[in-house]
């Protein structure tokens, strides 16, 4: 019996799902050898511990429901079950929602746009009634369980030093060029191979208690109406990229207000209205490790925000701030979008991303956009992907490139599963990822971005999994 047992720790045939460009989901099994067939990427001993993966997530935007909506209700229907249904494809179950307009809206607004309202008289969610939550409830449908996190990319103009919604001007905005002096005023220091390269030396948020108060208070007032709707919001985020200067939707923050309005605002406020609403801190989109170490290191942050959330160029610094600060959950908050190609290579991209930031820690995993119709523009000008393309013209519904890289992991990465071990793509461009799900059993997902099929080895205790993976193409095995 022991010998069986040895013997059978892993089951000796994998179900093998792989996809190039124009060939996508296709099936077969492979079988685990006794012997490598060359060095294997990553040795498995079955003593990993990992990270316990949490939700897959999706955004909820206007221009997403309008992309939607271009379908039929039976085509509808069919997208929305493919994407949050717990027996679908891409397996949502976590929903990311702004707090005002994003990027994605059809244009600004804010939930309280009344100068001067302190004491929030006139604070509605009525625009969020038109698009986001018939969006929301029309996933909830196919998953009643989804929860929901939020962050704002503004506050309502009021309440920010240049009383306008974006940071800086441009032509797609009606903002003051003369505005723009408050960023940077007199300061000229930049530094290479950084993103911001120069930061703000402001913070557009009004930095007098009153305001900063009422702004707290605005974050319970969103959390108690959105409950009233039935959408549960169960952690929340200061702001959505505080180092984008931007044209549109956006406010910038400089280490010192983070600190004030997290720690002696934020944290407190919802600890009184909303104790069962966690904080974390982000979304980080800053590879300046000295400037989030600042803010981080401040001793009271550790008893005010449970986590911090990591997206675009802030992923670069997410290893290492995780190894410093290894009290606080992780996880990533934002996919990155490209630039309206819904090609191929966009979604080696994405395949990448999830690879790097599941294997560095991250619980969850939020995608941006997942339909879009056209080109993906926004209404300042900026293409964007999405996991579904819609053609206005034919009114007809793509799966894009993207749509099967998370395909790849999110119907095999189940909540609960275990991270193990990964290897980066930066290595030999063939990203690896070994995660053992809640039924014990193992999973290999692994990509190869070069223009050369690839033979692969990864030992699973002690047999390997021995394959060749096609040029450009997502795999995963799947322990039968």
């Amino acid at each position: 019996c022991l010998t069986a047992l040895a013997v059978n720790t892993y089951a000796q045939n994998f179900n093998w799902v792989s996809s190039t460009e124009g060939n996508t989901w296709k099936q077969s099994k492979v079988k685990l050898q006794s012997s490598a067939g060359q060095t294997p990427l990553l040795d498995i001993s079955g003593t990993e511990e990992g990270t316990t993966f949490k939700a897959w997530g999706t955004t909820f935007n206007e221009l997403c429901w309008d992309a939607l909506n271009m379908l039929t209700r039976d085509e509808q229907d069919d997208l929305l079950k493919k994407m949050f249904s717990p027996e679908g494809e891409l397996r949502f179950n976590r929903g990311r929602i702004s707090m005002n307009a994003n990027d994605y809206a059809r244009d600004w607004y804010s939930c309280d746009e009344v100068s001067g309202d302190f004491q929030l008289k006139y604070f509605n969610i009525n625009r969020d009634k038109l698009a986001i939550i018939p969006f929301v409830r029309a996933a909830q449908k196919y998953n009643p369980d989804m929860t929901f996190w939020m962050s704002p990319w503004s506050p309502p103009s009021w309440m920010k030093i240049n009383n306008d919604y974006p940071v800086r001007s441009d032509r797609t905005n009606k903002m003051s060029p003369l505005s723009d002096v408050v960023l940077y005023e007199d300061n000229t220091e930049t530094r290479d191979n950084v993103f911001p390269r120069q930061l703000a030396v402001n913070d557009y948020m009004i930095q007098d208690p009153r305001y900063l108060q009422t702004y707290a208070n605005f974050f319970c007032k969103f959390i108690d109406a959105y409950k009233e709707q039935g959408i549960p919001i169960d952690m929340i985020m200061y702001q959505n990229e505080a180092y984008s200067y931007t044209p549109y939707p956006g406010c910038a923050w400089t280490a010192e207000g983070t600190v004030r309005f997290n720690v002696e605002y934020l944290a407190p406020t919802l600890k009184k209205h909303h104790p069962e609403v966690a904080l974390y801190l982000g979304t980080f989109n800053t590879n300046r490790y000295d400037y989030v170490d600042k803010i981080l290191s401040d001793p009271r942050m550790p008893q005010s925000v449970q986590g911090v959330g990591f997206q675009w160029e802030g992923g670069q610094i997410l290893p290492k701030i995780r190894a410093k600060y290894p009290q606080y959950k992780y996880m990533q908050t934002e996919s990155e979008c490209g630039g309206g190609t819904f090609d191929w290579r966009a979604g080696e991209h994405t395949f990448h991303l999830i690879n790097h930031y599941l294997g560095n820690g991250c619980e969850e995993y939020t995608f941006w956009n997942n339909t879009l119709c056209d080109n993906g523009e926004s209404p300042w000008g900026w293409k964007q992907n999405a996991l579904i393309h819609v053609d206005s013209k034919t009114r007809t519904a793509t799966l894009t490139p993207e749509y099967y890289a998370v395909r790849h992991y999110s119907q095999f990465v189940t909540p609960g599963s275990r991270v193990i071990a990964y290897k980066p793509s930066t290595e030999g461009r063939t990203p690896v990822l070994v995660v053992e799900t809640p039924e014990k059993k193992k999973v290999v997902i692994a990509g190869n971005f070069s223009d050369e099929a690839k033979k692969v080895t990864v030992k699973l205790r002690d047999r390997y999994l021995n394959i060749e993976l096609q040029p450009h193409s997502f795999n995963t095995f799947e322990e039968k």
